[in-house]
């Protein structure tokens, strides 16, 4: 079975893919302070749970596919993958690792690496042109064109981000639940905050991605906008503009970049 690790800044998600059809995942905390012993006890700890791995570290693992916007991490995940799993293939992404998607913008070393996988596996699925919206963190719009190339893209703060922020900075304010409130108009301050952040959060999305579509087809209809990350969900039933659910679109990515390099190890 194949291992895949997206490290984002918040959350590191693991999958465990059997063939093409992901079985088993995992959501934990990013912690840049974690070595790689730790992590290492830590994957044990987590795939030890799973009835189709052995108890020991690597047993039921043929491949390990990673991704992350962590440096740091990323670091100790390499010396995971050198002295815990040293006999089994690993994919790294990082410049010089096969995606098949070019990227079309300035400073291509610079996109995050979590992004072009996305790229990777929304051509994959849904074909181009396409906008891959991320609620990370940050949320990101990725765009996509027709020939399967990476346009380019934009960063937003992130839900999460804005609430922390919000009642960080307000004197009469707090970080309230991320949930959906019972009107629009609120009638009250955590209604009319939850309200702000829901609502105005799908607004930024229909408004951004109908920008984007101009710019990347001649039709803006023939773009379909796929939405992953944690906090999609709630925003799907308010945005009119996403076409496409996909929540573990980073790790079908990892899994496919993983499939492009392997023979090449």
């Amino acid at each position: 079975m194949l291992l895949t690790i997206d490290v984002g800044n918040t959350h590191t998600v693991l999958g465990l893919f059997d063939g093409e059809e992901i079985v088993e995942h995992w959501r934990i905390s990013t912690d840049a302070r974690r070595t790689a012993d730790e992590l290492a006890v830590l994957l044990q700890g987590l795939m030890g749970m799973h009835p189709l791995l052995g108890e020991e570290l690597g047993d039921g693992i043929d491949g390990i596919a990673i991704c992350s916007t962590v440096p740091s991490v990323l670091h100790e995940l390499r010396e995971v993958t050198r002295r815990y799993y040293g006999d089994i293939p690993a994919v790294l992404v990082e410049p010089g690792v096969k995606t098949g998607v070019p990227i079309l913008t300035d400073n291509p070393k610079e996109v995050g690496a979590d992004r072009i996988i996305n790229a990777v596996a929304a051509v994959e699925l849904y074909g181009g042109p396409c906008i891959v919206v991320d609620f990370g963190t940050a949320t990101t719009y990725d765009a996509v064109s027709a020939r399967g190339e990476y346009a380019g893209g934009a960063i937003a703060p992130g839900i999460e981000i804005s609430v922390e922020a919000l009642g960080l900075r307000g004197a009469q304010l707090h970080k309230v639940e991320l949930a959906r409130p019972r009107h629009v108009i609120g009638k009250n301050t955590v209604e009319s905050m939850q309200s702000g952040i829901l609502y105005g959060f799908a607004g930024q999305v229909d408004g951004m991605v109908e920008r984007m579509s101009r710019e990347l087809a001649d039709d803006p209809d023939d773009v379909t906008v796929i939405a992953t990350g944690g906090v999609a969900p709630m925003v799907l039933r308010e945005s009119t503009v996403i076409d496409e659910h996909e929540p573990w679109l980073t790790l079908i990515g990892l899994r496919m970049v993983y499939e492009r390099n392997v023979s090449r190890l």
